[in-house]
């Protein structure tokens, strides 16, 4: 007899997206696998959201109002609020696929002793076009890929763990301190990075959750502290990897300030664009973009432009 996990709790931040919310509650009450609470926290809507969540009438739906605290304190209270054994989270404006936590349920009872499982996604922009997401790895269709090598995949690759992509066993979560709160971009990536660095993961090489973009471009929100090396995602993956020097995390140290170095040149900063990459050489000297950058920072603004639009 297959073995079926305890209830999933599904946590759905909600902040204004009156516009999405009712399609994204659709595709959850949608799902082949029903065994499922879902805990909406509504985190001090304006545009009468939560109204459009009240008339769905389904005993499995709990919502929740809170002051406006931030993304990070809705999904901890949601976490707090679960009632089971794992908890999945999904963005009031993104859509899973109906045989996601379906898929997510065969994988638990695949491997028990992982504590983290993903599935891929897809990018869809505002006119409807899709990209997949691309995890580069040699072995894809192992279902444990993820397990070692997570942060040299997450450095060369879309990112292997994504919000309205990810399962986690609630223990896992309380042990990692859930989201942080007071970080208002990157606190996804902080979350799963010490997850990653802890705990197993099981990945199943199949799209199964759609994540809407403005663009189709990579993940992730801009940061808004582009002119400071001293931001609060770098300093955490530092302070893993000092804690964990076997995990390899220094090379996605590198990737995140090479990549903070790559914005702030596009905006011209060139000073923090220069350090960032000094710090991306500097935790992986084998990081050949980051010199390049280092180089760029000082270079004329035409050639600058040329490269930059190139």
């Amino acid at each position: 007899m297959t073995y079926n996990v305890s209830m999933i709790s599904i946590v759905i931040p909600l902040y204004n997206k009156a516009h999405k919310i009712e399609e994204t509650l659709n595709s959850v009450l949608a799902q082949t696998f029903q065994d499922f609470e879902i805990i909406i926290v509504d985190d001090g809507s304006t545009d009468g959201s939560a109204e459009i969540v009240a008339e769905l009438k389904d005993s499995r739906i709990r919502i929740i109002s809170q002051e406006n605290a931030g993304v990070s304190a809705a999904r901890n209270r949601g976490i707090q609020e679960s009632k089971g054994e794992y908890v999945a989270f999904l963005d009031a404006d993104d859509q899973w696929y109906p045989e996601y936590l379906s898929s997510i349920n065969a994988l638990i009872n695949r491997h028990k002793d992982c504590d983290v499982f993903t599935v891929g996604y897809e990018f869809i922009d505002e006119n409807g076009n899709k990209r997949p997401s691309i995890v580069r790895c040699k072995n894809l269709d192992d279902e444990r890929c993820l397990s070692d090598r997570y942060f040299h995949i997450a450095s060369i690759s879309d990112a292997p763990l994504w919000t309205s992509a990810v399962v986690a066993s609630k223990m896992a979560l309380i042990s990692s301190h859930g989201f942080p709160e007071g970080v208002t971009s990157g606190e996804d990536l902080i979350t799963w990075a010490k997850l990653a660095a802890k705990y197993r993961i099981a990945r199943l090489n199949k799209t199964l959750a759609k994540y809407y973009t403005p663009t189709t471009g990579p993940t992730g929100k801009v940061p808004c502290d582009l002119t400071s090396t001293n931001d609060a995602v770098g300093n955490e993956l530092i302070r893993l990897s000092d804690e964990f020097p076997k995990r390899g995390i220094t090379e996605y140290v590198s990737f995140w300030y090479k990549m903070r170095a790559v914005i702030n040149l596009n905006r011209r900063n060139r000073i923090p664009a220069f350090k960032c990459a000094v710090k991306a050489v500097k935790y992986n000297p084998r990081n050949v973009k980051a010199w390049g950058l280092m180089a760029l920072s000082f270079m004329p603004e035409i050639i600058l432009n040329k490269i930059i639009h190139k």
